[in-house]
C-alpha cells in the first residue's frame, strides 16, 4: 500500500469518527500540510465519498451522506441488514457494549443515502426479536442523532414529553447515552436550567443539531451511573409525601447530590423534598436519610401515616426493653 493510499485511509477514518474536523487539525494529526489534506480529500471524493468543506478560520471538513453508499465493501442489501441489526441491538439491548453498538450505528447511518435510510426505517419497525422483553419504543433515528451529538460534543435542541404529558423544548449539552431497565437515558447539561438532567430517550422528539461545540464537564463512570440510577427511580410512587426540613436549599443539595432532585426552597432556611416508595417502609427509609439533627415535618397521608407510626413505636419499645436472654 502506497503512502498516499495509507494516508487517504487514515484521513477517511478520522472523518468517520468525528462530525467535523478543522483542516489544520487534520494536517497536524496526519503529519502533512493543509495543501496535502486538500489533495487527499479530493482523492476520497473521486472514490465516491461526499465530503463537505467550509472555508475560513473556523472551516474544515465533514463527511456527508451521498447519492450512493461509499465503498465500504458492502452492498446496499448488506448495509440495510447491518443497520437494522444495529438498531435492534441498540434499542433492545440484545448485546453487551451498548456504547460500541450505538457508535457503530451512528457511523453507518451517517453515510446512508436517503432511499436506503427509508428502507431501514420501514423494515426496522416490522422486525422484532422474539422472546425479548422490551421497554418503551425508542426511535433509532433519534438514538443515532443523539449518539453523533454526544460523540462530537455538539449542543442540540429537542422536544421532551414528561411523565405528566407536559411538552417542553430543551437546549442541552449531551454527555452520555446509557441503557437501563430496557430504556435509554440521555445524561446532559441543561443550558436553560444550568444543571444536570437525565431524559428518557423514548420521550424525545425533533432533535435539532446546532453545530455549536462545547467542552464536556468531567464526570466519572460512577457519577454517570448514579445519575441514571436516580432517573430510573424518579417515577410516581404508591406512597408519596413531602418532607419540609429545617435546612437551607443549598446545603440540602450539597448533602443529597443528585438524590435531591425535585427539592425546592421554602424560604431562606427550609427545603421541601418529595419522598416516595412502593409502601410506607420505603418512604420511612427515605426519611432516614435526612441529616442527623435536622428537624422536619411531613404531610404523609393515611393509612401510611398510621402504619409508619405503629412500626416506629414498636421499634422504640424494642430499643427500650432489655435485650432478650441468649
Amino acid at each position: 500500500m502506497s503512502d498516499t493510499t495509507s494516508r487517504a485511509l487514515s484521513l477517511l477514518n478520522l472523518l468517520q469518527t468525528h462530525r467535523h474536523w478543522p483542516g489544520s487539525e487534520l494536517a497536524e494529526r496526519l503529519g502533512v500540510t493543509e495543501r496535502t489534506v486538500r489533495r487527499d480529500v479530493e482523492r476520497l471524493r473521486d472514490l465516491g465519498y461526499r465530503i463537505e468543506s467550509t472555508p475560513g478560520a473556523a472551516g474544515g471538513y465533514r463527511l456527508e451522506a451521498g447519492s450512493a453508499v461509499p465503498p465500504l465493501l458492502l452492498t446496499d442489501e448488506e448495509a440495510v441488514a447491518m443497520a437494522i441489526g444495529l438498531r435492534l441491538a441498540a434499542s433492545q439491548r440484545l448485546v453487551s457494549g451498548a456504547e460500541t453498538t450505538i457508535t457503530a450505528l451512528a457511523k453507518l447511518e451517517q453515510v446512508l443515502p436517503a432511499p436506503l435510510r427509508r428502507r431501514v426505517n420501514a423494515l426496522a419497525e416490522t422486525v422484532q426479536p422474539a422472546g425479548i422483553r422490551s421497554g418503551a419504543a425508542v426511535s433509532s433515528e433519534v438514538l443515532g442523532e443523539l449518539a453523533l451529538a454526544t460523540r462530537d460534543h455538539e449542543r442540540v435542541r429537542f422536544s421532551y414529553t414528561s411523565a405528566s404529558g407536559e411538552v417542553t423544548r430543551r437546549r442541552v449539552e449531551p454527555h452520555a447515552l446509557a441503557p437501563a431497565d430496557r430504556h435509554w437515558y440521555l445524561l446532559c447539561r441543561d443550558l436553560d436550567r444550568d444543571d444536570w438532567r437525565t431524559f428518557r430517550v423514548d420521550r424525545l422528539t425533533d432533535v435539532e443539531h446546532t453545530r455549536v461545540l462545547f467542552t464536556p464537564h468531567p464526570l466519572t463512570p460512577e457519577e454517570i451511573e448514579e445519575f441514571i440510577l436516580v432517573a430510573r427511580s424518579w417515577v410516581r410512587q404508591a406512597v408519596e409525601a413531602d418532607a419540609v426540613m429545617d435546612l437551607p436549599f443549598d446545603q440540602m443539595r450539597d448533602y443529597f447530590g443528585q438524590w435531591g432532585q425535585g427539592a425546592q426552597a421554602e424560604g431562606p432556611d427550609r427545603t421541601r423534598w418529595p419522598v416516595g416508595g412502593s409502601d410506607f417502609r420505603e418512604t420511612m427509609y427515605g426519611f432516614s436519610w435526612i441529616p442527623a439533627g435536622v428537624e422536619y415535618t411531613t404531610d404523609l397521608a393515611s393509612p401510611a401515616r398510621e402504619e409508619l407510626r405503629e412500626t416506629l413505636e414498636r421499634m422504640l419499645r424494642a430499643l427500650d426493653a432489655p435485650p432478650p436472654p441468649r
